[in-house]
């Protein structure tokens, strides 16, 4: 496989799973291509590298921006913007993490608080508030442990790992 069939076939495979971390294929894709960028780049390289539109390559550079995955570096004498992708892979995944958990779990936990105010008074409510109860507890552990693991440093969290599969 040569250099620039991988780095294709990187850039795909990151724009896919950037599906599944919540955020478009384009966004995660212009992601890869910084990443693996030696240097930084600018919205034109990274339009004409993806074949993408100018507005869209502009619109998901500021969307990973506002997640702390990528920064503007400013050069000497240039009019134009360049972008760097955040390279600290710990850095990249406590962000993801730290985004995830506001656009999901935290919504999520504030809906099962206030249901968690429903009466039992009858076996469909009983039942009710003992689903909500376990999700609230399942929610609230969840909440808890991904704020460790953002809190905490990359050799902790390796070691747990490592500790964990043995």
């Amino acid at each position: 496989m040569t250099l620039e069939e991988g780095k294709q076939r990187f850039i795909q495979s990151w724009g896919t799973l950037g599906s599944n971390w919540g955020i478009n294929r384009t966004m995660a894709q212009i992601h890869a291509l910084l990443l693996i960028a030696p240097q930084s780049m600018c919205a034109e390289d990274i339009r004409t590298e993806l074949n993408i539109s100018m507005g869209n390559a502009n619109m998901n550079l500021r969307a990973l921006i506002d997640w702390g995955l990528v920064y503007k570096e400013l050069k000497p004498g240039e009019r134009k913007e360049y972008f760097v992708a955040e390279k600290d892979m710990w850095v990249v995944i406590r962000q993801i993490i730290t985004h995830r958990k506001k656009k999901e779990l935290e919504p999520m936990i504030r809906v099962l608080d206030e249901v968690a105010g429903v009466q039992e008074v009858c076996t469909e409510s009983e039942e009710f508030c003992k689903v909500v109860r376990d999700l609230q507890l399942f929610s609230n552990k969840a909440d808890s442990a991904l704020d460790t693991l953002v809190r905490s440093d990359s050799n902790w969290f390796v070691g747990t790992f490592m500790k964990m599969i043995k």
